[in-house]
């Protein structure tokens, strides 16, 4: 072998290594910049006071069960394994069953 290929042989490996091989990373990096950014302007910042949930079961003996005023039913149980029911009016629990011994009414409204 001649001595100016050796001298190549050995010079190019060490130019690869003084050109920066990061260029694709640096773009990855700017791109998740890029989107990190735009993802913090689209979350919700809400200005108002978070309000609360509050719950409450309201049990009666036979088939209806219905909720105090300014509550909303958002489930019923029935007895006798009763899983037929439904909502009259937003606010009162009918159980579908022929013979029914109690209905539960689950009320909630925000506060």
């Amino acid at each position: 072998m001649k001595p100016t290929t050796c001298l190549l042989l050995i010079i190019i490996p060490l130019l690869q290594l003084a050109i920066p091989g990061s260029a694709q990373c640096t773009l990855d990096s700017s791109v998740d910049t890029k989107i990190k950014a735009v993802l913090s302007e689209l979350e919700y910042k809400h200005s108002a006071p978070m309000k609360k949930l509050s719950c409450f079961s309201v049990k009666n003996t036979g088939r209806l069960s219905s909720c105090p005023a300014g509550t909303t039913v958002t489930g019923c149980s029935c007895g006798y394994a009763c899983g037929s029911w439904d909502v009259r009016g937003e606010n009162t629990c009918h159980c579908q069953c022929a013979v029914m011994d109690w209905t539960t009414a689950r009320c909630c409204h925000l506060s």
